[in-house]
């Protein structure tokens, strides 16, 4: 975090359209939690079970919703959605010396002479480019990536550390003499602004393509299977896994440890809760869960025979 960076409350409440409760004059230089705050810091507080931290917090100034602003001698940034104003504010304090610095292709990086790079892009440490990829401009690729061959990815998209991108789908057709792979001929589409996590892999399609819409937030350690199609805005959180063909609309949540079966399709609007298989085409929009609370043994043994007379 920069320490070479201030701002008034007023600048930052007229930036994040936040009202004030308190001394818009106040000045901060750095963001920092509740626990972790000096006298010169802007926190937040967006959930209120952590209310209890406020009052022994060295922070004065507070971002929050108007039901948790205290009448005390703190500085509170009101606004309806205090988790957005925290991302807003949280860009003020970005590192960019070291995002300008890193705008370039590492020497270490190979790019295969069959693919086109744009302007503006980054890309990292002993990253490989295979051939037929197209990265449009003000793309980030960090280190360690393999973008393995036709990948087109769109602008202003990042790609986190050891992800792979176009790798081979899993397809085999059993004969007498064992398998006989599938030759994976789709490509891998990327489109603008979607982020994608470390240690991620997605595949190329077999025959049409593997599409990954505007917008997508990928967390760590996701598998997204050959020809899978990721709607626009969609935000899936780690080691989750979609199954080969299924088609997912826009603005899928997905909590972590999650999985989606093969040749489904979703409708918009999803939410679908940690811990959840789903096994069957989603035709309406609302929150599906499937999560099993850890218990005893014994009392999970009692609770398995109701849920399979149930069922």
């Amino acid at each position: 975090m920069s320490k070479d960076k201030s701002y008034s409350l007023a600048f930052i409440a007229e930036l994040t359209d936040s009202k004030i409760v308190g001394n818009e004059d106040f000045i901060v230089d750095n963001l920092s939690t509740l626990d972790n705050a000096t006298k010169s810091s802007i926190s937040f507080l967006a959930n209120s079970k952590y209310k209890k931290n406020l009052k022994k917090s060295e922070s004065i100034a507070i971002i929050t919703s108007a039901c948790d602003v205290d009448e005390d001698n703190k500085n509170y940034i009101v606004n309806e959605d205090p988790y957005l104003v925290y991302a807003k504010v949280s860009q003020l304090f970005k590192n960019s010396n070291f995002e300008l610095e890193n705008k370039i292709i590492h020497p270490s990086a190979v790019i295969s002479s069959d693919s086109s790079i744009g302007d503006n892009v980054s890309v990292g440490a002993n990253v490989v480019i295979g051939p037929n990829c197209i990265i449009e401009d003000n793309v980030t690729i960090k280190s360690n990536c393999s973008i393995v061959q036709d990948v087109h990815i769109s602008q202003n998209s990042i790609i986190h550390n050891n992800t792979v991108l176009g790798s081979d789908g899993f397809g085999y057709a059993s004969s007498k003499d064992g398998y006989i792979k599938i030759e994976q001929i789709g490509k891998l589409i990327i489109g603008k602004n979607v982020e994608i996590g470390a240690n991620c892999s997605i595949d190329r399609g077999a025959l049409s393509n593997t599409e990954i819409h505007d917008g997508v937030k990928l967390d760590n350690q996701i598998q997204v299977a050959h020809n899978v199609i990721i709607g626009k805005d969609s935000a899936i959180a780690a080691s989750c896994a979609i199954a080969g063909s299924t088609v997912i609309g826009k603005n899928f949540k997905m909590g972590g440890l999650s999985g989606v079966l093969g040749h489904l399709n979703i409708c918009d609007n999803v939410t679908v809760g940690a811990h959840t298989l789903i096994i069957k085409d989603i035709k309406e929009p609302g929150n599906y869960i499937g999560i099993m609370p850890a218990q005893d043994q014994n009392n999970w043994a009692k609770s398995s025979i109701f849920i399979k007379k149930r069922g």
